[in-house]
């Protein structure tokens, strides 16, 4: 099966024709995933700023990381599910859409550069954990997940208005 046939078969199927038709469920759906979105982002952004040491001086990393890390995951999982729904209602637009593309490719980038960073600089966070100065690697790893994030947030907005442009 190719792509555009698999696409057309999520657009067709029960649960990508209700989101489509109901007149309730694409909003509500997405006013979840936005709201999803945002406690994902707004919650790295916490972390983000302690390894920038721009916030949280005083708190340990590792105290911030596993406060916020429940609502990271929990949250990013509800707007995976509700992301994968919207999808179904215009499957064909949404995977052509290079907008959808790019958020999907700065998603995976930031999940890549989370990765890196746990497999590599906090091997080393009992070192400096509560230092006000951190390392490079933190900074940089901080730094570039702030940008990641907000490239994902600037790229889901724009695909609402470019939707139907890409077929």
């Amino acid at each position: 099966m190719d792509l555009v046939s698999l696409w057309q078969s999520l657009e067709t199927s029960a649960v990508g024709s209700f989101v489509a038709e109901s007149a309730w469920a694409f909003p509500t759906l997405e006013s979840i995933h936005v709201i999803a979105l945002v406690t994902v982002v707004g919650t790295i952004a916490i972390t983000d700023l302690r390894l920038l040491g721009l916030a949280s001086r005083k708190v340990a990393v590792t105290v911030v990381s596993r406060e916020t890390l429940p609502f990271v995951w929990g949250a990013f999982a509800l707007a995976a599910v509700t992301g994968l729904l919207l999808f179904t209602s215009k499957a064909g637009s949404y995977a052509a859409n290079p907008y959808f593309q790019l958020k999907m490719l700065f998603l995976m980038i930031a999940g890549l550069n989370m990765a890196v960073f746990h497999v590599f600089t906090w091997r080393s966070v009992h070192l400096w954990d509560t230092d006000s100065t951190l390392p490079t690697a933190a900074k940089i790893a901080g730094g570039t997940s702030l940008l990641f994030w907000i490239m994902v947030v600037f790229f889901g907005r724009v695909i609402g208005f470019t939707l139907g442009i890409y077929q």
